[in-house]
Formats: C-alpha cells, sequence, structure tokens
C-alpha cells in the first residue's frame, strides 16, 4: 500500500512524532513487522508511550546506550521511546566485544546527563562509525538532520519512497535505521530482517507489501545470485531499491533489473556525518566515478584541487549534517577518519570533481590516495575494475613503500567461489591495463580468505594492510605462501 504522504502536522521536525498520528488515522494498519510478529501503529505506539513514561519516571539519563538486543522489533520499541522521552538512543553493535561497549559505555557517562527542552534541534541519535584508532566513534544527530532526510527522499524518488518498506539489516546499521524510520515516519510501515537471507528477502519482496528496498549492495548480489541458481521469475511488484553503503557493482544492473523488472534503482552517495548528499539512477554505462547530481537541499563545493576538473576535497552544506562526534573534542586532524568542519560546511575528506554536466565524480577517500611513480592513485577507482572481473569478490588496494617508486600498488583480493577458471597476476594485470593507465596496474596480488570487514559491514582496509605488512616483513620468500592469516601470492 502506498500512503499518500502529506505532513501530517509542524511537528514532523521531530522524529518520532508522526507515530502518534498514524496510530490515531491508521492504527490498525502495520507498522513493523519481522515476519513472524507484526505490530499495528497502534500497539507500536501504545508500546512507545508506556516505555517511555518508564524511562521517565526512572530518571534516566539524557543519553542511553541500546543494543544490547539484536532482535529488531524491541530494539526498535526502545529507541523510540528513549526518543519520545527527549532522550538521545545510542546505538550500539550487539557484536562489539565487552571492551568496547564498556569504553562506549564511558564516554557516554562524560555527556550532559539533564534532560532540556525537546527542540527539532535536540539530539535524538548516536550512530557509530570506524576510528583511526579501531575504537568505534560516536556521531550525534538531532532530529531536523534525519526530518530533512526524510522529506527530501520522498521528494525526489516520490511515492514509492513512502510506501511499504523492506529494511534488512540492523538497526545499529545507520542505513537500515533509516529505513525503518522512514516507514514508521511516513506512515507507510517497515518490514525488517534481523538476519539478512536473499531468499527470505526476495519472498517478502515478492508479497508485494513492501514496493520500496533499501539494501547494501553485497545483499543485492546475494539475492541475484540466489535466484538464478533456483530460477526464481522476475519480481514485478518492487517499485523503488535503494543501494547504498558502498559502491554498486554498476555492471550488475541490468541483471538486478532483470529480477526486479518494474523498479527504478536508486544509487546515492553520502555519510553518516552528512546523510544524503548525491543520488541517480543506476546505469551500467555510467563512468564508475560518477556517483550523481546533488539533492535539491544540498550544496557542494570543491577545494584544493591542483587543476580544474581534478581531484578536490568535498565540502557540503546542507541541513542534514551531524551535530558532532561523541565527546566533540577530538583532534579532527590527527583523526584522518573525522570529518573537517569549516562553518557551516563539512567534509568527510572524500575527493572529488564536478563535471560538466554538474554530476559529482567521486575519487576516492583522501587518507586512501596513493602517490606511485609521482601520480595519485585512488585505490576505490582500482577496487572497482577488479571487482568488475569475474573471478574477484572483493578487493582492497594497498600502497607498500618502494624505493624506485615511492609507493607500490598492491591488490588483496577475496575470490568469487563461482569463478570456474583459474586465476593468475597476469590475467588480472592485463584485465587493469586494459581498463587504467599502466601504472594503476597492481604490482603484485595477494589473496585473502577471511575476509575482514568493519562493524558496517564494510571492507575493513586497515585490517588488510596489516596483514600485509605482517606478511612481507615475516615471510623470508615473499613468494612462499604466508603463515599468518591466509594470505597468499597469486602467481
Amino acid at each position: 500500500m502506498v500512503v499518500r504522504f502529506n505532513n501530517p502536522d509542524p511537528l514532523t521536525d521531530l522524529v518520532h512524532a508522526p507515530l502518534a498520528h498514524w496510530a490515531n488515522v491508521r492504527g490498525d494498519a502495520v507498522a513493523i513487522s519481522d515476519g513472524s510478529r507484526n505490530l499495528t501503529f497502534a500497539e507500536l505506539y501504545a508500546a512507545v508511550q508506556q516505555r517511555a513514561a518508564a524511562l521517565t519516571q526512572a530518571q534516566t539519563a539524557a543519553t542511553v546506550l541500546l543494543g544490547d538486543s539484536a532482535t529488531s522489533i524491541p530494539q526498535l520499541i526502545e529507541f523510540l521511546a528513549v526518543i519520545s522521552s527527549g532522550r538521545c538512543a545510542a546505538m550500539a553493535d550487539p557484536d562489539w566485544p565487552a571492551a568496547v561497549r564498556e569504553t562506549m559505555r564511558e564516554q557516554i557517562s562524560h555527556l550532559p546527563t539533564a534532560l532540556r527542552e525537546l527542540q527539532p534541534t535536540s539530539p535524538f541519535y548516536i550512530g557509530f562509525t570506524s576510528g583511526s584508532t579501531g575504537l568505534p566513534k560516536g556521531f550525534r544527530r538531532h532530529h531536523r538532520s534525519w526530518a530533512e532526510s526524510f522529506r527530501i527522499c520522498v521528494d525526489t524518488f516520490g511515492p514509492d519512497a513512502a510506501s511499504g518498506i523492506l529494511s534488512p539489516g540492523r538497526s545499529s546499521h545507520s542505513l537500515f535505521l533509516f529505513g525503518m524510520l522512514l516507514g514508521i515516519w511516513s506512515g507507510a510501515g517497515v518490514v525488517v530482517q534481523e538476519q539478512f537471507s536473499a531468499s527470505r528477502a526476495l519472498d517478502t519482496l515478492r508479497q508485494g507489501h513492501t514496493p520500496c528496498l533499501i539494501a547494501v549492495p553485497s545483499q543485492l548480489i546475494l539475492m541475484i545470485e540466489w535466484a538464478a541458481r533456483h530460477g526464481i521469475a522476475p519480481i514485478e511488484v518492487t517499485r523503488l531499491i535503494m543501494i547504498s553503503g558502498a559502491r554498486w557493482a554498476r555492471h550488475r544492473t541490468a541483471e538486478l533489473q532483470a529480477l526486479f523488472t518494474q523498479a527504478r534503482i536508486i544509487e546515492f552517495y553520502g555519510a553518516s556525518e552528512t546523510s544524503f548528499i548525491a543520488w541517480m539512477d543506476a546505469d551500467a554505462s555510467t563512468p564508475t566515478e560518477v556517483v550523481g547530481r546533488p539533492f535539491r537541499n544540498v550544496e557542494i563545493d570543491i577545494r584544493d584541487a591542483e587543476t580544474a576538473g581534478s581531484p578536490g576535497l568535498i565540502f557540503v552544506r546542507s541541513p542534514m549534517l551531524f551535530m558532532d562526534y561523541m565527546g566533540a573534542k577530538m583532534d579532527v586532524m590527527a583523526d584522518t577518519t573525522a570529518a573537517i568542519r569549516d562553518g557551516d560546511w563539512l567534509s568527510v575528506r572524500d575527493m572529488g570533481h564536478l563535471d560538466a554536466q554538474g554530476r559529482l565524480c567521486l575519487a576516492g577517500r583522501q587518507n586512501r590516495m596513493i602517490t606511485t611513480q609521482g601520480k595519485n592513485l585512488f585505490p576505490e577507482e582500482l577496487e572497482s575494475v577488479l571487482t568488475a572481473h569475474p573471478g574477484i569478490a572483493k578487493a582492497s588496494v594497498q600502497g607498500v613503500a618502494d624505493t624506485l617508486r615511492g609507493m607500490k600498488v598492491v591488490a588483496v583480493v577475496q575470490l568469487d567461489s563461482a569463478y570456474a577458471g583459474e586465476l593468475h597476476a597476469a590475467e588480472l594485470s592485463a584485465w587493469c591495463r586494459k581498463k587504467l593507465e599502466a601504472y594503476k596496474a597492481p604490482k603484485r596480488y595477494f589473496a585473502c580468505d577471511d575476509w575482514p570487514l568493519t562493524a558496517s559491514g564494510k571492507t575493513d582496509h586497515a585490517a588488510l594492510a596489516r596483514r600485509l605488512h605482517n606478511h612481507l616483513n615475516n615471510t623470508a620468500n615473499p613468494n612462499s605462501p604466508c603463515l599468518l592469516p591466509r594470505l597468499y601470492p597469486l602467481l
């Protein structure tokens, strides 16, 4: 069902406020389902109000650490209760080691404990992203930043973005939490999936109650491959697929469109600290570096580019930016993963340029840039080329010190289990040289089976860099198999 979305009242600047409206006007409609349990809007509102009253009576601190449970419905009730009571919910990852959780709890204990009058600019959410120290970095959001994100999403993508949503991931991942809250905020409802299953996701989408899917690329690839193995018929009731969290493998767009024949497939680019920045309709013919045009409420400024059209630091200005990092006193110049502020402008240290058509072109992250043979190389470009090879599932490009070149380009890859042929370094080098300048082709290749991921499910490039360093420094013969964690050379 598509809900004709009109802002119910001015309080839509508060993320939780529309829940009361929907409980009143469509209380019997399902607000959230996990496949085995359904809660209507009226039931969800009642559960949230009851729990919020208990938090107030207990005089709970202004910031509450959640995430002890990976169960989505109780977690979402608790989240909405915390923010409805005027507090801020810090969403931990249930898989954090005990020591990390205690460190985050200690950091939260130093935040202000007293409640203030609830305003659209009050903090409602602390999410966590990777930090340069290896510990998660908490980023704070106020209500208006996400309310603006909801509004621009519906304004840009139309009624399908305000229809039932499948958000198949944990609420500790900001993308999936956004999808859940968008479904509640719009009044259309959401289906959640705590542990992603391609088959269950396809079954849910086929039922037609969730015309909108929010997903990361790896989930879509798993659905494509599961459908191909099992001869699944195309699904015609899905109307909108929104992809984020990592670069979409555009060479697989035709396969995705063949599976979801009537869906509009959208890629959007953003960050935890910025929300939406740019978007585009997925198109296999679009150059890899293009991430789309800015959203209507986003301004972009490219700074410090050496020449016109060369990569510079991307700064954005919009009403959707985050407040600050938890603790707010970190040295953003020392932490190369931290965003940089300049008045109303913000940069997450991505490098890129605007092309002649006004599209944002993303080169890569500033702290990953490699200088080799006197030229700058952004690993993300080369990683996209490598993962387009049928034998490569994942790739991480690293720079290794080299007396001749300054840095030598090395690729660590995860081989695709479905690939039938043998894969050699010479084949990969030829593949890269067909698509890129010769200096960008890796000089060596290593394979890794137990691929490390960050808490948000992205490749942990820092962990792979450490493995590569250990391999090169602890193996007497660099061409022999490594005795350290499953890193071995492709010959």
